[in-house]
């Protein structure tokens, strides 16, 4: 009996292969979905779909698995399908839309596959050939990927180069992709990959390398993150060698090296330039800065040193104490111009001539002017008839001012000579 079905099998393949006809003609008469992912132990449907009534048609058909290995699966027509027995996991056929069923995937199952059929319509005595193609994956799910780093050692910048590598324990058909601080890591000059994105090379590593790497391992139905792996760099490594510089008019002066640079503040000259430079022996690099140290003592005591002038200009300064000055001696000439017993004493201190011409008509004997004055504060506007201040100051060629009003009352003795004796 098998002997019969292997018969007719062999029979009906070599009718269909011997059929002419072309697939030109009826494009668009089966649909087939080009790629299909399938899970390792699930079951998976290659859905045809017909265009036309199938029951009133005659076809002939095949299914085969191209890739990897040309094999015959089964073969059909209207009725009747047979299938290769010789294969452990032989799919099956479902009539009348040819589709093609697996109850159970493997990864044997993994391929190309190719839907050929000859279609006779009602009317056309030609038969019109059909192939469909459709990729079929199946997959194991990934496990958490790891990430493995070569070297272990420190790394330093511009010397040494790195591989990492992500691998998982289970999963099959994976890609890879790499995250940098969560940004995705791309090829570059400095940076390659694997085919499958499984290994990355950074040569030679850079500070900018500096961060969390994160794989991720993926496949059509299934994907994982790795726990973050840090990656080091010494762009520094060993330390830096720091000398620190002051600069002049004359040229440069070396005053200390180390990491820190420390000055008392009396010793610390007003806006003076200094210069870093710092070499590094093992990357052979070395770069420099330079800065302005500006003392300036604060009232809130909470910084010593700044780099900024103050905010008192020196012209302001002047400014403010010439108007402070003016003003004190404006002052002191209002005080001094109206003060009587100043006054008297001016009076007193001129000479005979010009006492004389202090009085009215200017030619009696200086005698006239013996006796004794007396300055009474009157009230009253500056426009009093009596003797006052403004005549005072007439005398004394002084302008006139804002100041109180005095009456000058002279008491003159009988006798002068008796009145002095007593």
């Amino acid at each position: 009996m098998e002997c019969v079905g292997v018969t007719m099998f062999l029979l009906m393949f070599t009718l269909f292969q011997i059929i002419p006809g072309t697939d030109s003609e009826c494009t668009e008469c089966i649909s087939l979905q080009p790629t299909q992912h399938g899970k390792v132990g699930d079951s998976m449907l290659l859905k045809v779909e017909t265009h036309f009534n199938v029951r009133n048609v005659t076809f002939q058909g095949s299914w085969l698995k191209t890739n990897p290995n040309n094999t015959l699966l089964v073969t059909f027509d209207n009725n009747n399908a047979i299938r290769n027995l010789r294969l452990k996991n032989s799919p099956e056929l479902s009539l009348p839309d040819v589709s093609l069923y697996f109850k159970y995937l493997d990864e044997d199952t993994q391929g190309e596959y190719e839907l050929q059929i000859n279609i006779i319509f009602p009317g056309i005595r030609s038969p019109v050939a059909v192939t469909k193609r459709v990729t079929v994956t199946v997959s194991v799910p990934v496990s958490i990927p790891v990430i493995s780093k070569t070297p272990e050692s420190e790394l330093v910048e511009d010397r040494d180069n790195v591989t990492l590598t992500c691998s998982v324990e289970h999963g099959t058909n994976v890609q890879f992709k790499w995250l940098r601080n969560n940004i995705m890591v791309g090829p570059s000059e400095r940076h390659t990959f694997s085919q499958d994105y499984g290994t990355l090379v950074i040569s030679p590593v850079k500070k900018e390398d500096i961060g969390q790497y994160i794989c991720k391992a993926q496949n059509h139905i299934s994907s994982n993150l790795s726990k973050p792996t840090e990656l080091i760099v010494f762009y520094s490594n060993p330390p830096n060698t720091c000398v620190w510089i002051s600069k002049t008019k004359n040229g440069t002066e070396v005053l200390m090296t180390g990491p820190r640079f420390e000055v008392k503040p009396y010793e610390l000259p007003q806006g003076k330039e200094f210069l870093c430079r710092a070499f590094n022996n093992m990357t052979k690099k070395q770069d420099e800065t330079k800065f302005t140290l500006v003392m300036a003592r604060l009232d809130t005591g909470k910084a010593k040193y700044s780099q900024e002038g103050s905010a008192l200009s020196p012209l302001t300064f002047i400014t403010i104490s010439s108007v402070v000055i003016i003003a004190c001696m404006m002052f002191v000439l209002l005080r001094k111009s109206c003060h009587p017993r100043r006054m008297m004493k001016t009076i007193y201190r001129r000479p005979m001539t010009e006492q004389r011409g202090l009085h009215r008509s200017g030619h009696e004997d200086a005698t006239e002017d013996f006796g004794i004055y007396e300055f009474v504060s009157v009230p009253g506007k500056m426009d009093s008839t009596q003797a006052s201040c403004r005549s005072l100051a007439r005398l004394d060629s002084v302008k006139d001012l804002h100041t109180t009003i005095y009456d000058v009352i002279r008491h003159v003795p009988e006798t002068p000579t008796l009145s002095l004796l007593k």
